[in-house]
C-alpha cells in the first residue's frame, strides 16, 4: 500500500479530512479570540482545543495553523511598512502554504497523530514517544525568516503516558515561534501539567443550521425529510463527524429499530434482538458495532432524563416518547436505567477489544436490558 493510500488516523470515514475543508461554522467567538492574541504580539505557545468530537476542532487548528503560517508576525513591517492587522483566519485556498500544507508538504507544519503500523497492517491504537520525538528535529530546523513553526496534535487524547511526557517537555521549553495546537475530546484526561501550559479553547455543539451547512461541506446532504433531519441532527447532538457517519449507516434506522426493540421489553422481540446484534459481527461492521452502542446509550440516556425530569423531549422516532416513560417513570427507574447503562456498553467495548464476538457482547446487553425490565416491573 503506497503512503498516498494509508489511512489516516484523524480522518473520518468516508468524509474529507479537516485540513480539507474551506470553511468553519459556528465558531466565530472562539476565531475571534485566537485572531486577537494571533495579532497582539502575545500569541501563547500552546493552545488546548476541548469539546465533543466532531464538532470543528481540528478544522480550526488546520485553519489557525494556515494563517499563522501565511501570515507575517506582528511587528515584521516588510518592505513596504506594516499591512493592517487581519480581521479573520481565512488564507485564499491558492495561498503557496496552504497549497502546500494540502498536499502535507509545508515545511513549517508537523502533524503529531497515530500512524500506520506497517508490519501490522493498520493503524496504531496509541500515539507513542517515537511520534513525539520527531518534533526534536522539527524545532531544530529554521524557523525560515522568523516565520512560526506550528504543530497539531490530533488528537492528545490518544497519547500514551511516554508521549504525554515527551510532550510536555517542548510544551515547557518551546523553541522561539513554536506553536502547539493540542486537539482533546477528553481534557479531564491529559496530565494537568499539559493542561496548564496551554490557553483553552472550549469549541460547543453546532445547532442544527450550522450542522446542515457543515454536513453540506463534507458532501454529505442533509435528509430532505424534516422528520429525518430532526433525527439526525438531534442523535449527531451538535457533532458533525457523528451527523456524516449516521448518515452513511443510517443511524436513524436503526436507533427506530432499537426504540422498537426497547419497547417489547420486559418480553423481548428476540428476533429483532438477533437481526441488531447479528448486523455487528465481523471485521467489516466494526463501525455498526460502536454505533449501536452509542445509539443504545443515548436512548437510556434520554430515558433516565425522562424518568428524573418527567419532561419529555421532541420524539426521535414515532413511538419513542411512549416506550422510554414506560420504561422510565420515575427518578428510581431512571438511576437504575442510568446505571445499567454505564455498565453495560463499557463491558461490551472491553470485550471487544479482547476480541470477543461483537454480536453476541450485544446480544448479552439486550437480554440484560430486558432482566432489567423484569425486575423493574416486578
Amino acid at each position: 500500500m503506497s503512503n498516498d493510500a494509508l489511512p489516516e488516523s484523524d480522518r473520518l470515514d468516508g468524509a474529507p479530512h479537516p485540513r480539507e475543508a474551506a470553511h468553519l461554522y459556528g465558531h466565530t467567538a472562539q476565531e475571534a479570540e485566537f485572531l486577537t492574541a494571533a495579532t497582539s504580539g502575545r500569541l501563547p505557545h500552546g493552545w488546548l482545543l476541548t469539546g465533543p468530537k466532531g464538532i470543528g476542532k481540528a478544522t480550526f487548528a488546520w485553519r489557525a495553523a494556515r494563517f499563522l503560517l501565511a501570515t507575517p508576525p506582528p511587528g515584521d513591517d516588510g518592505m513596504f511598512g506594516a499591512p493592517p492587522p487581519p480581521d479573520t483566519l481565512e488564507i485564499p485556498p491558492d495561498n503557496p502554504i496552504a497549497r502546500r500544507m494540502a498536499a502535507l508538504s509545508e515545511p513549517g507544519l508537523f502533524l503529531l497523530r497515530r500512524p500506520w503500523d506497517h508490519d501490522n497492517k493498520r493503524l496504531k491504537t496509541q500515539l507513542t514517544v517515537d511520534e513525539v520525538r520527531g518534533l526534536k528535529g522539527f524545532f531544530q530546523l529554521s524557523a525560515g525568516g522568523g516565520h512560526r513553526r506550528v504543530v497539531i496534535v490530533d488528537s492528545a487524547d490518544e497519547m500514551n503516558t511516554s508521549a504525554a511526557n515527551a510532550l510536555l517537555k517542548e510544551l515547557e521549553e518551546p523553541p522561539d515561534g513554536a506553536v502547539l495546537f493540542l486537539i482533546s475530546h477528553r481534557p479531564s484526561g491529559l496530565l494537568p501539567t499539559i493542561r496548564s501550559r496551554c490557553r483553552t479553547l472550549r469549541f460547543n455543539a453546532l445547532d442544527d443550521a450550522e450542522l446542515a451547512k457543515a454536513l453540506t461541506q463534507a458532501g454529505a446532504e442533509p435528509p430532505s425529510d424534516p422528520r429525518e433531519g430532526i433525527a439526525l441532527a438531534t442523535l449527531a447532538q451538535g457533532s458533525v463527524g457523528a451527523a456524516i457517519s449516521l448518515a452513511r449507516q443510517d443511524g436513524p434506522a436503526l436507533y427506530g429499530d432499537i426504540a422498537k426493540l426497547l419497547g417489547t421489553l420486559p418480553n423481548m422481540d428476540r428476533q429483532l434482538a438477533l437481526r441488531l446484534a447479528e448486523a455487528t459481527a465481523g471485521k467489516t461492521n466494526e463501525a455498526r458495532f460502536e454505533l449501536t452502542l452509542s445509539l443504545l446509550d443515548i436512548a437510556l440516556s434520554r430515558a433516565a432524563r425522562i424518568g428524573a425530569t418527567g419532561q419529555i423531549p421532541p420524539e426521535i422516532t414515532i413511538g419513542e416518547a411512549a416506550t422510554l416513560s414506560r420504561l422510565a417513570p420515575s427518578p428510581h427507574h431512571a438511576r437504575e436505567w442510568a446505571h445499567l447503562a454505564q455498565s453495560l456498553t463499557a463491558r461490551a467495548r472491553r470485550g471487544k477489544a479482547v476480541n470477543l464476538d461483537p454480536a453476541a457482547l450485544v446480544f448479552d446487553i439486550f437480554l440484560d436490558l430486558d432482566r432489567m425490565a423484569v425486575r423493574l416491573a416486578a
